[in-house]
């Protein structure tokens, strides 16, 4: 079994990874701003299906294929990085859009919504890189089951993950409306976003793996 030390340390880092904007924020955010919270809590639940397989992935030895073909997680840490570097992009080029503002997006169905915030995870670089770098360092063959402490970090993460998103769901569209009443915080958050990502892209780049 994990210890409550290390336990401690996983939530830590699984915060820290959870409160930067990347792919699943922008996502969820943007769901609830232009379609109700209910949209954006179905977004997380899909997001929340992604980080199931990305744990199952890891605890069943994702890290051990990186490890015999190390091209392919240099092939995700590079476009991972190029995704992140995008997407600071959009938010500080002229007319960009920051996190908490509305985005013109369709009105969409709450099973498409799931499937959605489901492959958006899946494909999220961030969450590649931490269960396949991070994740794996929690877990101790020499301590018993990994599958055993597999599914304790499993549901650590995604209580906390639900968590996190749902307060940033619920508080979506307060937070939009304050940015909206100050051109200048609004010119701030964008870069202070862009600036976050441009952040992960190159520690993604300086990953090594584990």
């Amino acid at each position: 079994m994990i210890s409550a030390t290390e336990l401690a340390l996983y939530c830590l880092a699984a915060l820290a990874i959870m409160l930067t904007p990347g792919p699943n924020m922008l996502y969820c955010v943007s769901r609830a701003l232009c379609q109700g919270r209910m949209a954006g809590w179905v977004s997380v639940l899909g997001v929340q299906a992604g980080n199931v397989v990305h744990i199952t992935a890891a605890t069943l030895g994702l890290t051990a294929i990186f490890s015999a073909l190390p091209w392919v997680f240099d092939l995700i840490r590079f476009a991972g990085a190029a995704y992140l570097l995008w997407l600071a992009w959009q938010a500080v080029k002229p007319g960009g859009r920051g996190l908490f503002e509305a985005q013109d997006l369709p009105h969409d169905g709450f099973a498409k919504l799931f499937r959605m915030g489901l492959v958006t995870n899946l494909l999220n670089p961030k969450q590649l890189v931490f269960f396949t770098s991070i994740f794996s360092q929690f877990l101790h063959p020499e301590r018993g089951s990994v599958l055993q402490q597999g599914l304790q970090l499993a549901a650590t993460h995604i209580s906390l993950s639900i968590v996190v998103n749902g307060l940033i769901v619920a508080g979506a569209a307060g937070i939009a409306l304050f940015f909206q009443r100050s051109a200048v915080w609004l010119r701030v958050q964008r870069y202070v976003m862009a600036s976050v990502l441009t952040g992960l892209a190159v520690r993604l780049v300086l990953t090594e793996r584990k």
